[in-house]
């Protein structure tokens, strides 16, 4: 094994090389975000003397434990808080110039980290001869505690600290790519989950245009951020738990009582993801869809979901696989108000013999993925950019309960599928996939056009991934779609 060397604006890096693939690792982005800077967007990192060790993996940002990564058997990663602002580059070699894909990891704004096995960079940067970076960004209370109405200016993008470090990683990107073999006028972002809802904040946030020119968002829409009013209600219940009133005495708590107070903010296994960026009226002005109305998000864009996304969530409550009818009305009713009935209807006559939780992972499904996906594709292609869209179909062979389940895409997206397979199951039509996924993935990231028509709504065509039945569908279950018209 060699140890290959590159300059950066901060100073020389030391990495891997495993069968003609370099790595550098655990490469700070940013400043460490403590003390002072807890809290607070991200400051450059300190240059250093000498050549830095970029062989290992670094530390994840501070994370309560999650109960899903916990029921997938996931091992508790290592934290730190002053040593987590890293990313991680996978590259076929440091000449040239090649597409550079920018991945932004998920788990509800509150747990994951870029360097997860999943995540590993390797297949896809060799298999598109492109150059993948993993990255982390604070999460939680540490990124996305809005603390502008309690300390003022001080606090300013206090609310969106989390997102201010994926920028702070893409100005990086922007400043060093080059020295590792990647074209910094190609730089492709993607993401799933929490990362997707981040991908479609960059495209609506103004500091981050022009940092990337194509997206990727897998499993979120751009509807979700909070808006800073009912921020600040989560800000004040959170200092009150946490037994201090500054923020300079929040600053000065011990990490573990940080997260000992997230905690108590979301006692419950609340689903409304209090942590997310917040609409600051400074750094974000406004949703991110509206943003994408006023013009900005100017990229192509490649968006879809899983076919059965809320599957995975049964996990977090285990009373949901028998929920009988009533249940699923009054779910519904939290939905769609008086108009429930219509919509169970509609869901159980197209699903002849479904249960109670098969309809509920229908509709919460389209209410929480599919539709606001569908209203960012509508979105981009009514501002005349390319937008395409997939659904990915292929079901666990796990647990049948899971189908093509939240988060089941990744390890094909990635090429990690040994590292999926307690998600997906080791069957042999996996791999077939995972490089049609691969190559749709990285022909993107280098052309903009992923192998199939542009989403238009007078046709809706979608690249449907699969075992046996991959190919472009037009508007499926276009039913269940116009039943959210008006609505998201």
């Amino acid at each position: 094994m060699s140890h290959p060397t590159v300059e950066t604006t901060y100073g020389t890096l030391r990495g891997t090389e495993h069968g003609g693939l370099l790595r550098f690792a655990g490469v700070p982005f940013a400043a460490p975000p403590v003390g002072p800077r807890r809290f607070l967007p991200p400051a450059p990192p300190a240059a250093w003397e000498g050549v830095r060790d970029a062989e290992h993996l670094g530390a994840v940002v501070p994370q309560l434990p999650s109960p899903l990564d916990a029921a997938l058997g996931a091992e508790p990663p290592v934290q730190d808080e002053a040593e987590s602002l890293v990313l991680n580059v996978w590259t076929p070699g440091l000449d040239g110039a090649r597409p550079v894909m920018v991945w932004i990891h998920g788990g509800a704004f509150l747990n994951g980290a870029g360097s997860f096995p999943l995540y590993d960079g390797a297949h896809l940067a060799t298999s598109g001869d492109v150059v993948v970076v993993t990255i982390n960004y604070r999460l939680g209370a540490f990124g996305f505690l809005h603390l502008e109405d309690i300390a003022g200016e001080a606090a300013s993008g206090s609310g969106l600290a989390g997102t201010l470090d994926q920028v702070a990683a893409l100005e990086w990107v922007r400043d060093n790519i080059a020295s590792f073999g990647g074209d910094p006028s190609n730089v492709t972002i993607f993401g799933e989950s929490a990362g997707a809802m981040s991908v479609n904040t960059l495209l609506g946030l103004p500091a981050a245009q022009g940092l990337f020119h194509k997206a990727i968002a897998q499993s979120g829409g751009a509807n979700f951020c909070r808006e800073a009013a009912d921020a600040s209600i989560i800000a004040k219940d959170f200092l009150a738990h946490a037994g201090v009133e500054t923020l300079e005495e929040l600053q000065a708590l011990p990490v573990q009582a940080i997260l000992d107070a997230q905690a108590s903010i979301l006692q419950g296994g609340r689903l409304d993801m209090p942590f997310t960026p917040v609409v600051d009226g400074t750094h974000l002005p406004q949703q991110p869809i509206a943003a994408l109305r006023d013009g900005l998000g100017d990229v192509p864009l490649l968006i879809g979901t899983t076919r059965d996304e809320f599957s995975l969530f049964l996990m977090l409550d285990m009373n949901l696989f028998s929920i009988d009818a009533a249940r699923v009305a009054a779910e519904a009713r939290g939905v769609f108000g008086e108009d429930a009935a219509a919509l169970i209807e509609t869901y159980a006559r197209n699903r002849p013999g479904a249960k109670g939780s098969d309809l509920l992972v229908a509709f919460m499904t389209d209410h929480i993925f599919r539709i606001p996906v569908i209203r960012v594709a509508e979105t981009q292609h009514a501002e005349g950019r390319d937008a395409f869209m997939y659904l990915f179909t292929y079901e666990s062979q796990v647990a049948d309960f899971l189908k093509a389940c939240h988060a089941l895409e990744l390890p094909f997206v990635f090429g990690t599928l040994d590292a999926g397979a307690m998600l997906t199951g080791t069957g042999d039509d996996r791999r077939a996939l995972s490089d049609a996924m691969v190559d749709a993935w990285t022909r993107f990231a280098r052309t903009g056009d992923p192998g199939w028509p542009a989403y238009d709504p007078a046709t809706r065509p979608v690249m449907r991934f699969d075992a046996t039945e991959s190919g472009v569908v037009h508007d499926p279950d276009a039913e269940e779609r116009l039943l959210w018209d008006g609505r998201a």
